[in-house]
């Protein structure tokens, strides 16, 4: 990849869209050229419901981001979640024409792309197909099969569907903003290049990132992703809920939870006190901490059983070596790690995203709530480089084998995962103008 290469993280969330600008350094850390962030008011629990305010938001955070880095924004690279993202295990197969000759890598890509011809439920498209293991000749456990010999390949894949109309939207968005979308990432995979480390990823480790209408989870073992849910359930109904308990507007609720908010009532005392603005020259209301860190508490609970639901369900909870890493805006949420410590007996931290970034990085981009939009960008990088590898690799092939046909070229550089369902969102849209 060329050292001046610049990519584009953009986080399009229910609480706000943040447009991150990183370039890859010398020391292989991100740094941060400039950022954008602004209000998403057209974004409810991961999925877009209005068209226009959210296309206003994300010019409002891109133009931020141009102004600080100087950059032309053009590309970008999208986060992707919502209630509609599920995932399931699925087996493929294929016989060997050959079984004296070597594993290649064009059978390996096709044996990946026949996954994307499963039937789904009308109205849902495979966005993501991630091989777990490989089977030969019913050897399994096998990470690398290319250059083995076998009669039968085999190979377990975690497959992740999305509704097609969810992303059809979140496409048009970005049309409509004057930008190109390079590719479409689940956001959960985002957020985990940017707090996990390879040794967690290795040992076993469920990331949870609590967003403001979702919470995403991502389960890894032997740096496999192994799991992936999402939780229609994040930091705006806790909002919610400290708005009608306490019987105030949603903006002090938010105030409220943020600045003194905390997720175990017992850390507080009840003679600690607050006090609210009253409307229209109404005296002012008075909230005991105890009493917000209450009605806080038990809406996290609630979030915390269905996370460890999905760990127990997806049959590696015994299998956490790294335990539960938290991440996103509500893991800023006080004593939130202890909660989730003392509901799942799984020991927890906090991810923050300033590992993986350089020295220079303004302080505000280390927070938790930036995880995604920083981890879009690692994303992003990581598959440049890897498109760049393979058009290498197919460059050398073809001064190897000048007679390959072109049909052939095509089918293997198209059958990548990500790109098969841009190309589907790039035909809908121009279908539809």
């Amino acid at each position: 990849m060329e050292e001046n290469e610049i990519i584009v993280g953009l986080d399009i969330g229910t609480t706000k869209i943040a447009c991150i600008v990183g370039q890859k350094d010398e020391f292989g850390k991100i740094k941060i050229l400039g950022y954008g962030k602004t209000e998403s008011i057209g974004v409810k629990r991961g999925v877009v419901i209005n068209i226009e305010d959210t296309v206003t938001s994300i010019k409002t955070a891109v133009a931020q981001a141009e102004e600080k880095s100087g950059v032309d924004i053009k590309y970008v690279n999208v986060g992707i979640a919502g209630q509609h993202i599920k995932s399931i295990q699925h087996r493929g197969s294929m016989i060997r024409q050959d079984a004296d000759q070597e594993i290649t890598n064009e059978e390996v890509e096709k044996l990946i792309s026949d996954m994307y011809k499963l039937n789904m439920s009308p109205g849902e498209e495979i966005i993501e197909v991630i091989p777990q293991d490989f089977i030969i000749d019913d050897e399994d456990g096998i990470r690398h099969p290319v250059g083995m010999l076998g009669n039968k390949l085999e190979a377990n894949f975690h497959i992740i569907i999305g509704q097609i109309a969810a992303a059809k939207n979140i496409y048009k968005c970005i049309v409509k903003a004057g930008l190109e979308m390079a590719d479409l990432i689940l956001e959960p995979m985002a957020s985990a290049q940017s707090v996990l480390s390879d040794e967690e990823k290795e040992a076993g480790v469920a990331l949870v990132d609590i967003g403001g209408g979702t919470t995403d989870i991502a389960i890894f073992q032997d740096s496999i992703i192994r799991h992936t849910a999402v939780i229609p359930f994040g930091g705006d109904i806790v909002t919610e809920d400290v708005k009608e308990g306490c019987s105030i507007i949603r903006r002090h609720a938010e105030e409220l939870k943020v600045k003194f908010g905390s997720a175990l009532a017992d850390e507080n005392s009840e003679n600690e006190v607050v006090a609210i603005p009253g409307l229209r020259g109404r005296p002012p209301k008075e909230i005991t901490l105890k009493n917000l860190a209450s009605i806080i508490q038990a809406r996290m609970e609630e979030i915390i059983e269905h996370v460890h639901y999905e760990i127990k369900t997806s049959g590696f909870e015994k299998k956490l070596i790294a335990g539960i890493v938290l991440t996103g805006g509500g893991a800023q949420l006080k004593h939130i790690n202890q909660l989730m410590e003392f509901k799942t007996g799984i020991e927890t931290r906090i991810g923050y995203p300033n590992e993986h970034l350089a020295q220079e990085v303004p302080e505000e981009m280390a927070s938790p709530m930036y995880a995604t939009g920083i981890g879009l960008v690692i994303e992003g990088i990581k598959r440049l480089e890897s498109d760049i590898k393979t058009s290498k690799g197919d460059l050398e092939k073809a001064w190897e084998k000048p007679v390959v046909p072109r049909k052939e070229e095509k089918k293997t550089k198209t059958s990548k995962g990500t790109k098969r369902y841009m190309e589907i969102l790039k035909k809908w849209f121009e279908d539809t103008n």
